[in-house]
């Protein structure tokens, strides 16, 4: 809703008026209008930034090669891509200027490659980055442009990185292990290493932070584990390639794309019973191939937390399913560069300073 504007008065100075009615329409403007969403674009080497209203590219920012996974900064202002590598493995992070819209300049990992998940910790001067190429974890500064801090996490792929709320703790998804490892930030080694399931991916924590959510897609399993112990608290089913999860903002629903079956699974979280499933495929739509044939493929999700609406990136038709979070509908469909993966959502704060706008 807007906020209610304040009467104005007859004895109001001629100037005052419209400056007084020009902040206010402003002021309505930002209230009524979400973060705009950023898509990967894998195969295009770019990030686009899409307007929450329509879908329509407002800008586009080039990274290095196969950007995989986007963290955008608490206040907005700028954007953590991993540039995963094509037929090479990359070895940096592009950092994008989101609120002044300048070219992306680079923080350069050196001896670890193939960077993919990556989180900015509170503060935003921080990020943690999974490397598969050293297998590490790495503490980044991100306004020195270096590497403070390296956790050897061990052979078994670690992919995807979550954070627990206090930041205190990082937890990595093993594919080849099928494991999840626990990291303490403030120590020197990793802490805890524990089973999840065969081909452990996509992995979240509630954001109240009492569980650790990992999907399995070899095993079609999505584990919930104990933060502290790592224990498996919960096995339940999500077939056919379960490859992200992700949290409503209220924590009450888990949402696991399944790549195989072209679908959204959402779960509610205290039960850990599916509730839903969003069918995500179209009949005769021609989808290009894939790592799972000539499919849909979605891959990355996200819910928006200012109005009900979650996105999921179809990587083989190129473009954004859009979803109704009240209903469970799909609504509509937003198109991308090639291969779209990540997505992101710029915070509320950024939106108005972005060019174009």
């Amino acid at each position: 809703m807007s906020p209610r504007s304040p009467r104005l008065t007859e004895n109001a100075m001629p100037l005052q008026r419209p400056l007084l009615v020009l902040v206010l329409l402003l002021a309505a403007a930002t209230a009524a209008q979400a973060g705009d969403l950023l898509v990967g674009n894998k195969s295009g080497d770019r990030v686009w930034r899409l307007s929450p209203r329509d879908g329509s590219r407002i800008d586009e920012f080039r990274t290095s090669q196969a950007p995989h996974e986007i963290a955008v900064a608490s206040h907005g202002r700028f954007a953590l891509v991993s540039d995963y590598g094509h037929q090479t493995s990359g070895n940096t992070l592009s950092v994008l200027d989101l609120a002044g819209g300048k070219p992306a300049h680079r923080i350069d990992l050196g001896e670890h490659s193939a960077p993919h998940g990556v989180r900015i910790l509170p503060g935003d001067r921080q990020a943690v980055v999974t490397t598969e190429g050293s297998a590490s974890l790495l503490l980044v500064d991100i306004e020195g442009a270096s590497v403070e801090k390296v956790f050897h996490v061990g052979p078994g792929v670690g992919h995807m990185v979550a954070v627990s709320p206090d930041a205190r703790h990082a937890y990595v998804s093993k594919i080849a292990a099928g494991t999840v490892s626990r990291i303490d930030l403030h120590g020197a080694e990793k802490a805890l290493e524990r089973r999840a399931g065969k081909g452990a991916e996509g992995i979240a924590v509630r954001p109240d932070g009492a569980e650790v959510w990992v999907t399995n897609r070899e095993d079609g399993t999505v584990t919930v584990h104990d933060p502290g112990t790592l224990a498996i608290k919960r096995r339940t089913t999500s077939k056919e390639f379960p490859i992200r999860v992700v949290f409503t903002p209220d924590g009450h629903h888990a949402l696991v794309t399944n790549a195989g079956a072209a679908n959204l699974a959402v779960f509610d979280t205290r039960t850990k019973l599916q509730v839903v499933q969003v069918e995500l495929a179209q009949e005769h739509f021609q989808y290009r191939d894939t790592m799972l044939g000539r499919a849909a493929l979605p891959i990355g999700v996200i819910v928006d937390p200012r109005q009900p609406r979650a996105y999921v990136a179809i990587s083989g038709a190129d473009r954004i399913a859009v979803i109704d979070t009240q209903t469970w509908k799909l609504v509509d469909h937003w198109p991308t560069g090639r291969e779209p993966d990540a997505l992101a959502i710029v915070p509320h704060a950024a939106v108005m300073s972005a060019p174009g706008r």
